[in-house]
């Protein structure tokens, strides 16, 4: 079906065409893929456009594939006025150059870009519009997709293996990722990965690994891990007294959280993960498992909370609770937790299930500053409040909740405490701040 011309003149919100192309400057005849999308809000007057080129090698990845994609890349750029439009042009076309490089002969496309540009953009008839051409970056080198299914909660979500940059060039750095389409541009899950062999390919499809799963790689996981030092004397003295350590971990993912805590800490762990599809996706290529320390179940983490907060006794209690929900929705971008489990009955059925001694660990990703205070308000329920703000990016906060007082950092010094300072970086574990109950930090 043909495309008028003047099908692109005017902004139609969350309007979505693709079409292709020939590419005129290739050495043999192929086609472009052109993507062009219009934001869902449009306000009232300039309206802002821009274009970018698919980076080679990654033209199926679902954030460039996709209309999901599209939009969160439309929403998230980095342009002065919010875009009103963006126009994708993807080449698949690639042509081998020497070990690890490639290039690809790109038309220029300026024409085409105007074109595609709003009508409204030309109302200064003196100067052509310059239309700014984005770049996305990100660490990865290559990727494998390994397998892409479908869950009947999460929807279609992708396993992949792949090289990120490294600072050393002797060295290559690999890791297994679970992503969601809802959300592509976010990692579900990552573990580290290693060749099982030694090897000259440089194609990732053609390697073999195994799962490397001595530290925690995904940036927000080691302080939600840290977190637990707060009550590292009152742990010390349990498993002193022959207990052995449990938490509950709400949100499985692809495991990496559970099992760093069953192998390294040697807590007895319960996850529950709302889609049974994922938890396969865990035990297939993540290294989860049932076994004596692991248990897992399928349903919905708040109302498993509940459940457990009406039958809990003492003997069921938790040391840890881990809250690794989000809720996502490419209109509005991804947040965490949920706004469902902000209400203070559900913190109060955590509160419930957590032993005295006991400490919630939320993973948050605040939409707003208001979001945030409204989480931090409804904790209020807890004795103590303390974040960790530095996670090494600018998405994550860690929210720590205990249940009784505890004991000053300056003193810690328990076998608990050592073993953790093994595992989790020494910065993550200093940079743990104590709130009062409405957000400001305590000095």
């Amino acid at each position: 079906m043909s495309i008028h011309p003047s099908t692109f003149e005017t902004i139609e919100p969350s309007r979505y065409i693709t079409f292709t192309i020939p590419n005129s400057s290739a050495s043999h005849d192929h086609l472009l893929r052109i993507a062009v999308l219009d934001s869902p809000t449009v306000t009232i007057g300039v309206v802002s456009t821009a274009a970018m080129w698919v980076p080679q090698g990654r033209e199926s990845d679902w954030i460039f594939s996709t209309f999901s994609g599209h939009l969160h890349l439309l929403l998230s750029s980095p342009t002065s006025l919010p875009l009103s439009r963006l126009i994708l042009i993807s080449d698949s076309q690639m042509h081998s150059c020497g070990p690890r490089q490639t290039f690809s002969v790109r038309p220029n496309v300026t024409p085409l870009i105007l074109a595609l540009t709003p009508k409204s953009a030309f109302l200064d008839s003196r100067e052509v519009p310059e239309i700014p051409f984005l770049t996305y970056e990100d660490e990865v080198v290559a990727g494998s997709i390994l397998e892409t299914c479908e869950g009947p909660c999460v929807g279609e979500m992708l396993i992949e293996n792949v090289e990120l940059m490294n600072d050393d060039s002797s060295v290559r750095e690999f890791r297994r990722r679970l992503r969601f389409k809802r959300m592509p541009n976010l990692v579900q899950t990552q573990m580290r990965i290693r060749p099982k062999h030694e090897f000259i390919c440089e194609e990732l499809d053609a390697m073999e690994f195994e799962l490397d799963d001595d530290k925690l790689v995904h940036p927000y996981l080691s302080p939600m891990v840290a977190g637990i030092s707060v009550i590292s004397t009152c742990l010390d003295e349990r498993i002193q007294d022959g207990f052995r350590l449990k938490a509950l971990c709400l949100g499985v993912g692809g495991g990496a959280l559970i099992g760093f805590l069953s192998k390294k800490l040697d807590f007895e762990v319960v996850g529950v993960e709302i889609d049974a599809v994922v938890l396969e996706v865990a035990k297939s290529y993540f290294g989860l498992g049932n076994h004596e320390l692991i248990h897992l179940h399928v349903g919905d983490g708040i109302k498993f909370l509940s459940d457990l907060a009406v039958k809990v006794d003492g003997a069921e209690r938790f040391d840890v609770v881990m809250v690794d929900l989000d809720s996502c929705d490419a209109s509005t971008g991804n947040y965490a937790p949920p706004v469902e489990f902000m209400q203070k009955s559900v913190l109060l059925d955590a509160r419930a299930i957590l032993r005295e001694t006991g400490v919630l660990v939320i993973n948050t990703i605040p939409s707003s500053e208001s979001f945030y205070g409204r989480l931090i308000s409804e904790l209020q329920v807890f004795e103590e409040l303390y974040e960790i703000i530095d996670i090494g990016n600018e998405e994550n906060i860690v929210v720590i909740a205990t249940k009784s007082r505890t004991e000053s950092f300056d003193t810690r010094s328990d076998t608990f405490f050592n073993k953790l300072k093994l595992y989790v970086p020494r910065s993550h574990l200093d940079s743990m701040r104590k709130i009062s109950k409405t957000g400001r930090l305590l000095l």
